[in-house]
């Protein structure tokens, strides 16, 4: 398991508030360093990470309300306000003296699920990680309601997972993984290093005897609701002890852990994915230089593009066709129907002075494509 993390491309780490911040609602300094350090050491292999953090409520909780644990949402809203940039200065002091730089992002429920602003937000990821930048993910607590929330880093950090395409989602706890039952109240619980398969039985084990184990607002039963979206999108997730001096080494140096390992790829789930759920809003008629192209599983670029049929946003599931008209496949557009409309048949270069902003250089990206069989 340990080749899979050194392997791996793309990594999100989530972190929880109790390894974060200390009882007194201060931030952990020493142990933040020790996991910058680690991530020093995944960058400087060419690893890309992304950290999804906990720990804004808490950071700002104790300055401004007496009771120390039970609050309202309003005033959970008005803690994580304040808190926030507490824990955005302590992690990007800690990365900063690793010659690290964090880049902040605050998601919602809204913006993990609904397409457009899903692919905004992917586009921004994208752009801070080939920058060399660490984007360092929150909930965005302070506009999120209990309707539209997830409530727990663990799921967020699996979508977050699923929408760069991450190869390995690393849930640091206060626990080194999954057990046949509660370790504490019963010593003859086994520890379950390898899960290949999420059946009922895997996930039941979080609902009893593990729904304590991790602190916060999430436990076991998060996790594993992780994993399944992290199996779902072709990630493996590692469950395993973050309070360590090496909190990511210590995984490859053979720290117990619990892991999920998907059967396929990210790339082969996120064209299962593509294949099997989404319905075509327009179609894009291609010339025979780009029907070749995409056959090939290259981009699809505006100069070619012949016609655009329907209306549609920027986000939309488009149907292609070739010269001849023969479906060829599908997939997701980065332009909406009237911008495609400007620029077709342009090369990529000149469509910013048709537009008047700079897109993205395709069209429909290879890994937004799925070819019909």
């Amino acid at each position: 398991m340990t080749l899979r993390l050194a392997e791996a491309k793309r990594i999100v780490i989530k972190t929880g508030s109790t390894l974060v911040t200390d009882d007194n609602g201060q931030a952990k300094h020493d142990w933040l360093r020790r996991l910058a350090a680690d991530l020093k050491h995944f960058k400087a292999r060419g690893q890309q990470i992304v950290w999804v953090s906990s720990g804004a409520v808490s950071l700002g909780r104790t300055l401004l309300f007496d009771r120390p644990t039970r609050s309202t949402l309003s005033e959970k809203q008005a803690a994580a306000a304040l808190g926030q940039p507490l824990l955005m200065a302590a992690i990007s002091d800690a990365l900063g003296k690793e010659s690290l730089v964090a880049a902040q992002s605050l998601l919602t429920l809204e913006d993990t699920e609904r397409r457009r602003r899903w692919l905004n937000a992917r586009d921004t990821l994208e752009i801070l990680l080939n920058a060399g930048a660490i984007p360092l993910i929150n909930e965005n607590d302070t506009v999120a309601t209990d309707e539209i929330r997830y409530g727990d880093n663990d799921r967020l950090a699996a979508r977050v997972a699923q929408m760069i395409s991450a190869d390995v989602l690393v849930l640091l706890s206060d626990v080194d993984g999954l057990y046949s039952d509660d370790p504490r109240l019963n010593p003859k619980a086994e520890h379950i290093p390898v899960v290949d398969v999420l059946t009922p039985e895997i996930m039941a084990l979080a609902g009893g005897s593990n729904s304590e184990s991790g602190l916060g607002s999430g436990g076991m039963t998060t996790k594993l609701l992780a994993a399944e979206i992290a199996y779902a999108a072709g990630c493996a997730t590692v469950i395993t002890m973050g309070d360590r001096d090496q909190p990511l080494r210590s995984i490859e140096d053979g720290a117990r852990s619990s892991w999920i390992i998907p059967s396929q790829s990210p790339l082969s789930a996120r064209r299962a994915w593509l294949s099997g759920h989404l319905v075509p809003e327009g179609t894009l008629t291609l010339d025979a230089g780009a029907a070749v192209a995409v056959k090939k599983g290259l981009s699809l670029l505006p100069v070619g593009v012949t016609n655009v049929h329907g209306r549609f946003a920027k986000g939309a599931a488009l149907s292609l066709v070739g010269p001849d008209g023969a479906t060829l496949g599908k997939g997701v557009s980065a332009y909406a129907s009237s911008d495609i409309e400007k620029i077709r048949g342009l090369k990529t270069d000149a469509t910013e002075a048709v537009l008047g902003y700079r897109g993205r250089p395709a069209i429909i990206h290879r890994d937004d494509l799925v070819l019909d069989q």
